[in-house]
């Protein structure tokens, strides 16, 4: 029997248990380890609410990740009721059982088996596990090594020694829904009612109003946080959360007031943002970079590898200073959208595409006002991105003889799976965007290119409008 039927024979006897709740989590005390992982996927995605709290109680691996599982429309409720089975706290007539459970991970994450290999350490070892907070497993256990070395005993020494730390890493959002706000409660309930046991580390926070909800930032550990995501903050604010986030790896910052973006303010945020020595991805949409691009380069790590800049007033200037940076030979991302970065001549984009020709994966240039003659100029650089895998310049004046000049280009990267772009000019009335678009003229246009791909054997490649 091949391993892919073991697999369906495992869910299907997952399923089958689920049918009878009581049963299900009646069995849970003796069922063999292997079969828990197929049966919480299958609890998870059928919903089963009181198996789930209860299997996260008698879990019997060291972590537990969502991974890949997702549940949309009773999301929330299935994440409180996982987190409700944990056993932050010795239960009755329990002292000498305790939970094998140390690691929580409700994030939603492509790269995460729902349980780790385990490996023979000092402590149980998951690869997701904090690493940066006073308050991870790590520290509490060696603060409780030094209690029981300077056999310091009191009640709250003697709880913390007889019960292991516990870690819930979560992606949070802030300023959002009534609901995520509910959830956000529970999990701060939870984390009081642990005496400190439970270890709440946030790794990507979302805010989209900051003073909606201050009193949750100082509930979190911000140390923690590698993600962020801020949505129409003043620069001063951001600047303070950075301060105390020297473990970034992206940063996304959208909507922030022009007033806010300049001298002091400007200069107090590149200082912090110089700090973040692991960043890797940053974006910057509607702030304000015109001709002071050079001065953020300065200050980010040379390995960053995913810029995105859209909306930036960015000039001929930044572009020249973009190519001439550091990063610009990593970057593997690039959206320079919605900036008239061809007014003054396109001979500092087109040393922009040179220098990022051996590591570029995704270029987007929508709404740029890219002409044909800036096209046909950076075609040949363009031409050499060999591991480029989408481009997108939707929104620009191109012809159709240039798009198929175009086509016959890019058809020889054979990384390349994604082309968006822009409805040629001679499909609408008048070049606006916003005139009247002529369906038929666009299908004779897919129709041609599709017959170019076919004749140039790139069956595999995708060519799209955003119409």
């Amino acid at each position: 029997m091949n391993q892919k039927a073991t697999a369906t024979l495992l869910e299907l006897a997952a399923k089958c248990l689920l049918s009878n709740e009581p049963a299900a989590i009646h069995a849970l005390g003796e069922l063999p380890r292997d079969l828990f992982v197929p049966l919480f996927i299958a609890a998870f995605l059928g919903r089963h609410m009181k198996v789930l709290k209860e299997m996260v109680r008698v879990w019997p691996f060291h972590c537990l990740h969502i991974g890949t599982l997702s549940a949309e429309e009773t999301y929330y409720e299935i994440l409180e009721a996982m987190v409700d089975g944990l056993q932050i706290l010795p239960a009755q007539n329990s002292s000498t059982w305790k939970p094998k459970l140390r690691i929580l991970d409700l994030r939603q994450d492509p790269d995460c088996e729902t349980t780790c290999s385990e490996v023979t350490t000092t402590f149980p070892f998951c690869f997701q596990s904090c690493v940066y907070s006073q308050h991870s497993i790590f520290k509490i256990e060696e603060a409780q090594h030094n209690v029981r070395c300077l056999k310091i005993i009191n009640s709250e020494s003697e709880l913390h020694s007889a019960w292991e730390p516990m870690e819930l890493l979560v992606d949070l959002s802030i300023g959002g829904t009534l609901r995520t706000k509910q959830f956000l409660s529970f999990l701060q309930s939870k984390v009081e009612q642990s005496f400190g046991i439970l270890h709440l580390c946030c790794r990507g926070l979302q805010i989209d109003n900051i003073s909606a909800d201050k009193s949750t930032l100082k509930f979190l550990d911000v140390g923690c946080i590698d993600h962020l995501e801020m949505d129409q903050a003043d620069l001063n604010e951001i600047t303070n959360l950075l301060s105390q986030m020297i473990h970034l790896n992206s940063l996304s910052l959208s909507n922030i007031p022009l007033k806010s973006c300049k001298r002091r303010n400007f200069r107090n945020f590149l200082i912090f943002l110089g700090k973040l020595g692991n960043l890797q991805e940053l974006s910057l949409s509607s702030f304000c970079l015109k001709n002071q691009l050079h001065k953020l380069l300065r200050v980010l790590p040379p390995q960053l590898d995913t810029l995105y800049l859209p909306y930036c007033e960015l000039s001929n200037r930044d572009v020249t200073a973009l190519s001439q940076s550091f990063q610009a030979t990593h970057l593997t991302l690039l959206n320079l959208s919605n900036n008239q970065i061809f007014s003054e001549g396109y001979e500092p984009f087109q040393i922009l595409l040179e220098k990022v020709s051996g590591t570029l994966k995704l270029l987007e240039l929508n709404h740029c006002l890219i002409t044909d003659s800036t096209l046909s100029a950076v075609l040949p650089a363009l031409s050499h991105c060999s591991h480029l895998r989408v481009l997108s310049f939707v929104f620009n004046p191109i012809s159709m003889p240039m798009l198929m000049s175009l086509l016959q280009h890019l058809t020889s990267l054979m990384e390349l799976k994604h082309v968006i772009y822009p409805v040629p000019v001679h499909c609408y009335e008048q070049w606006d965007f916003h005139s009247s678009l002529n369906q038929r003229k666009l299908a004779e246009v897919q129709a041609q290119l599709k017959v170019m791909l076919q004749a140039a054997q790139r069956d595999d490649m995708n060519w799209t409008t955003s119409q």
